[in-house]
């Protein structure tokens, strides 16, 4: 192996962790509980590809994300495609009533809940009680 290829690889290894965490992780049935009952904060977005809101939510929590790394050290994000799993257990139990929806739970509790909002005040809000939460604060 050449000098370039190593530097290329290490490159590579030490950026790998960053990107994968930085991917919220699209939601399957069985998942938040998963996570949940090992003892996670998740951070779950309802959203719509097609959805001006949840796009604008997004931006918000993708700016508030690179300010504070701590929210993605510390907390799951996970995004449930409303158009495929609007009638699933999870969105039913948890009473989502539409998409662009952000929840965030911890244990059997939730912790708080923003419907079709995009003010990033409210959105940082949201973000600092899981990250307290999950602190342990």
């Amino acid at each position: 192996m050449n000098r370039r290829t190593l530097m290329i690889a290490a490159a590579a290894a030490a950026i790998l962790p960053l990107s994968l965490k930085a991917e919220s992780i699209p939601y399957t049935p069985g998942l938040v509980d998963d996570r949940l009952a090992a003892g996670e904060t998740v951070f779950v977005d309802f959203y719509a590809p097609w959805c001006s809101t949840c796009r604008a939510q997004s931006r918000v929590i993708d700016r508030l994300k690179s300010e504070n790394p701590a929210y993605e050290e510390n907390i799951t994000f996970v995004q449930v495609d409303w158009d495929t799993y609007k009638d699933e257990e999870l969105s039913r139990r948890l009473e989502i009533p539409r998409r662009s929806t952000l929840v965030v739970l911890q244990g059997n509790m939730q912790l708080g809940r923003i419907v079709a909002g995009t003010a990033e005040a409210d959105i940082k809000a949201l973000l600092d009680a899981a990250l307290a939460a999950a602190s342990g604060a």
